[in-house]
């Protein structure tokens, strides 16, 4: 349940109700909206127990109101209001459409500093780059490590570029934590909830990706488990989904950016590379995700494609993506938005 808070309702009034919560051995998180308090309320008992307690009559107290979703702080009821989250000279969420450039994997100094500039100078405000990587076969190459971490803050040092990279479970997390900007969480651990429980305690952004063969629902209970941590960070990115069809790797589920929208307020960003595995499609549903309403694109970019360690056929060539980025811009425009950086 949500306690609503008056428009002009103290800070002691608020404290009180806290206080009154906390009695009770109830969870609370606090929604500071522009106009009003909004306390979320989280407990076992909260159906029974919070009409004896008589909330309503608290000096400051508008109403309070049950949330009938299972996920209560990733959703509108709790925060009407879009989420903004800044991270260094960025703005996640907003009007600016951010776009996070690299390769699959962090291969080399060499490689991951050629593609840095090479975004960049095309527009891009953050630098993806995998230095732990979970593959679906053993053999397969898992990545720097470590190593790949200090590769991606010097990139970060030479082109102010914000990072993203994966966390792919608790050994790892908090060393990820110490270089990225923004710690993704991938499809294969979306569910891993004692590494989003860990990514709770946290004071930096998520980008968890979707599960291929999650539902909605689903999705923002993972959400749910990192926001109920005291972590409200995070980045929901579709990325594909599991389904029938074999003709691309996976279905890039463009219906769940409108319908986030409308169910949460956390920013979305959309994987085309992932999500069709063929770089010919990227910035055709590159395109579309922004007309769908995303907030920020994945997209995987890499000198010399055939020669790639991870991901090779997803991924762009800088100059193809420096062509995309150009119309990018344009669809933004027209929804009276902007992607990326000026200089691009």
């Amino acid at each position: 349940m949500i306690v609503v808070m008056n428009h002009n309702a103290t800070k002691e009034q608020v404290q009180a109700v806290l206080k009154r919560l906390d009695k009770e051995g109830f969870q609370v998180h606090i929604s500071q909206g522009e106009s009003r308090t909004i306390i979320g309320v989280i407990g076992h008992n909260t159906k029974d127990l919070l009409p004896k307690l008589a909330l309503e009559a608290l000096p400051g107290v508008d109403r309070v109101v049950p949330i009938l979703q299972p996920y209560k702080l990733a959703g509108r009821e709790f925060k009407p209001e879009d989420s903004v989250y800044r991270i260094a000279n960025l703005e996640i969420g907003s009007k600016t459409i951010q776009i996070a450039a690299g390769p699959c994997a962090v291969e080399s100094r060499e490689q991951i500093l050629e593609v840095a500039l090479a975004v960049k100078e095309a527009g891009a405000t953050i630098l993806r780059g995998g230095a732990y990587k979970p593959r679906t076969s053993p053999y397969s190459f898992q990545g720097l490590e470590e190593k790949g971490l200090k590769l991606l803050a010097e990139a970060k040092e030479k082109t102010g570029l914000a990072i993203v990279t994966e966390a792919t479970d608790t050994s790892n997390l908090k060393i990820v934590a110490e270089y990225a900007d923004i710690i993704q969480i991938g499809a294969r651990n979306m569910q891993n909830f004692y590494l989003l429980k860990e990514a709770g305690k946290l004071n930096k952004p998520i980008l968890l990706k979707r599960g291929g063969n999650a539902t909605i629902e689903e999705w923002l209970l993972a959400a749910e488990y990192i926001m109920s941590g005291g972590n409200y960070q995070v980045i929901l990115c579709e990325r594909g989904i599991r389904t029938f069809e074999t003709a691309t790797r996976n279905t890039l589920d463009l219906s769940a950016i409108p319908l986030l929208k409308q169910l949460s307020h956390l920013p979305v960003f959309a994987d085309p590379s992932h999500g069709t595995g063929n770089w010919k499609l990227v910035p055709a549903m590159s395109r579309a995700a922004i007309a769908a309403g995303a907030d920020g694109l994945l997209v995987e970019v890499h000198p010399q494609p055939s020669e790639a360690l991870s991901d090779g056929p997803q991924s762009l060539t800088p100059e193809n993506f420096k062509k995309m980025m150009k119309e990018l811009k344009e669809i933004a425009a027209v929804l009276g938005r902007k992607v990326g950086n000026s200089n691009g």
